[in-house]
């Protein structure tokens, strides 16, 4: 995302809101899976769970097999929050 323009998305259940990236396991566990910040820019919302920082990390990069893993999926920043809160493990 830029910082200048946020992306918007329309989200089903909260209309247009800035748009937010995360992991795919977030979305479907029911049980918390972590929840860790990917940029320091309050601009660029992105966050994977701690099986893909695990990944991350022994990839040592965004690399095809990681993207695979992670299977990004876009929601808004309602969502994001949402997700931050259920995930986040006393962090």
């Amino acid at each position: 995302m830029s910082d200048d323009v946020p992306l918007y998305i329309d989200c089903g259940s909260h209309g247009k809101r800035v748009a937010a990236v995360v992991c795919r396991h977030m979305i479907q566990a029911s049980e918390p899976v972590g929840f860790v910040e990917n940029s320091s820019d309050p601009n660029d919302l992105q966050a994977w769970c701690e099986r893909c920082e695990k990944m991350f990390l022994a990839e040592g990069d965004k690399t095809e097999a990681f993207e695979r893993f992670n299977d990004r999926v876009i929601v808004c920043y309602v969502c994001y929050g949402a997700l931050k809160a259920k995930h986040s493990k006393g962090e």
